[in-house]
């Protein structure tokens, strides 16, 4: 009746047949990214609303933002601590340089995302300092971001004033 329909059982039947319980496959191990020429590494951190494409390269501990210093791009003492800190937690500070191109968001926003990329690049690096990152909460994607405005209030949750009478 629903020939025409419904695909076939075949169709959902694997490609190659199921390996035996004694032979070992090459997929059970877990994948390896491989390493650009020279150490170069390259991740990706994202915060609210701002997108940072990192690249760890070994080095003296410089920071390249958009082609300006850190002290340049991040002027607040906060923001740059907040960046440094799986550095320094990975005792790395002085051992590579960090070139980060940086896009939306607001500055609190980038240097989030900007912590976020240079974890992920040290565990890439060397996946000893994945525990010590974890445990203090680099490697964790901050989800908030700004709840949307709704039709019959003046904000996100601010209804307008009431008036009893």
């Amino acid at each position: 009746m629903t020939e025409g329909f419904a695909p076939s059982p075949a169709a959902f039947a694997p490609a190659e047949p199921a390996p035996t319980a004694g032979t070992a496959t090459a997929t059970t191990a877990a994948p390896t990214r491989a390493r650009r020429a020279g150490g170069l590494i390259q991740t990706v951190g994202r915060r609210k609303e701002a997108i940072v494409r990192v690249r760890l390269v070994p080095g003296t501990g410089k920071f390249v933002l958009n082609g300006r210093e850190l002290e340049n791009y991040f002027p607040s003492k906060v923001h740059q601590q907040l960046v440094k800190e799986p550095l320094v937690l990975a005792e790395r500070v002085e051992t590579v340089d960090v070139f980060a191109n940086l896009r939306g968001g607001g500055t609190t926003g980038q240097a989030g995302a900007l912590r976020l990329a240079i974890a992920r690049a040290l565990v890439e690096l060397d996946t000893e300092h994945r525990p010590t990152l974890k445990k203090a909460g680099f490697l964790t994607r901050d989800a908030r971001a700004t709840e949307r405005k709704k039709y019959g209030l003046k904000k996100a949750r601010k209804a307008p004033q009431y008036s009893k009478r």
